[in-house]
């Protein structure tokens, strides 16, 4: 394929992301501080999100899966930096209610949100891969889509709850080590995964994000779809709370308490 081919992609990601950030300065202008605000945040956001990940499934389909991990490794930086609070992802926002942070209506306010910000913004993918700019576009807008899971919904459920359990875990670590790079390598542990994944469940980790791209797609019904993105991930993510607390685990993660090794020299 054609380095223009990619130059055209990268265009449209960026465009995606500059469009995101002016509807997050209209959003703080325009709405007071609050719920509304947040659910504008995070409809953006999602959008965002599976606007990009539409154009990384091309980038994937004609460049490799080595070029889709670098742009999907940058962009998750990029996110982690501009996003703020919102996260695109229910099962953050199940994460907090669990720890007594949320409601479970703010929980159900806020993942609608996403649904809806992550499920419109494939009209304004079709009707720039319509245009045809570059081969790689050509018959894209009106395919039939296909399921990225290639084994059993089961198994595909578990890869899927394992992964976020990972990713989670690694971010829960991440938070409280604080270390300079902490973004970079939340980034890299999280790429690395996808990666791993792909040729399996296709590596989403996120419901939102499997929706958006890949509701009603050709490959698995609409349960397994749920078993699969949704029940396997959100029970992956909810998982680490506890599973974080668990002091040989969060030892193993953040290392041991400096109290703790106080008494073992004593």
């Amino acid at each position: 394929m054609s380095s223009t081919a990619l130059a055209v992609s990268t265009g449209f990601m960026a465009l995606c992301c500059g469009l995101a950030c002016i509807g997050r300065q209209l959003t703080a202008k325009f709405l007071k501080p609050g719920l509304v605000q947040e659910l504008f945040y995070e409809a953006i956001a999602s959008a965002e999100m599976c606007a990009v990940c539409f154009e990384l499934i091309i980038v994937a389909d004609n460049f490799g899966v080595a070029t889709y991990s670098v742009y999907l490794f940058f962009l998750t930086i990029w996110w982690a930096r501009v996003w703020g609070n919102a996260s695109a992802c229910p099962y953050t926002h199940m994460e907090d209610m669990i720890e007594g942070n949320t409601s479970p209506r703010v929980v159900a306010l806020k993942t609608w949100a996403q649904i809806m910000g992550g499920c419109c913004v494939y009209r304004f993918v079709q009707v720039f891969w319509w245009f045809e700019f570059v081969e790689t576009h050509e018959n894209r807008a009106f395919e039939d889509c296909t399921a990225d899971l290639q084994v059993d919904p089961y198994l595909g459920a578990v890869i899927e709850g394992l992964a976020t359990l990972l990713c989670r875990l690694a971010s829960r670590a991440l938070a409280e080590l604080g270390p300079k790079h902490a973004t970079i390598i939340d980034s890299f542990v999280g790429t690395s995964l996808v990666v791993a994944a792909f040729n399996y469940s296709g590596g989403y980790f996120n419901p939102v994000l499997a929706t958006g791209l890949k509701w009603g797609c050709s490959g698995h019904t609409n349960l397994e779809h749920i078993i699969v993105y949704w029940i396997g991930a959100c029970v992956g993510a909810i998982a680490s709370v506890p599973v974080f607390k668990v002091k040989y685990v969060h030892d193993l993660l953040v290392g041991e308490p400096t109290d703790s090794i106080k008494d073992k020299t004593d």
